[in-house]
């Protein structure tokens, strides 16, 4: 069986805090990354990218895991 690897690890957590991001979207109104990095910052805008790509990166290696 793999063991999951630093990146693998790095992308599940920010799949994790993107996840709980629109669960607070969705449930209060409240979007945390803008209300911490400001609306639409770069940073902000860095983050959404960072975590778009880790949820495809995960989709990757949840079939990878799931065949073993």
């Amino acid at each position: 069986m793999n063991k999951l690897n630093i990146m693998d690890w790095v992308a599940l957590t920010l799949v994790i805090v993107g996840g709980l991001n629109w669960g607070l979207v969705g449930a209060f109104s409240f979007n945390l990354v803008e209300t911490i990095f400001g609306g639409m910052s770069a940073v902000s805008q860095i983050i959404y990218i960072l975590v778009g790509v880790s949820a495809i990166y995960v989709a990757a290696i949840s079939m990878k895991l799931s065949k073993q």
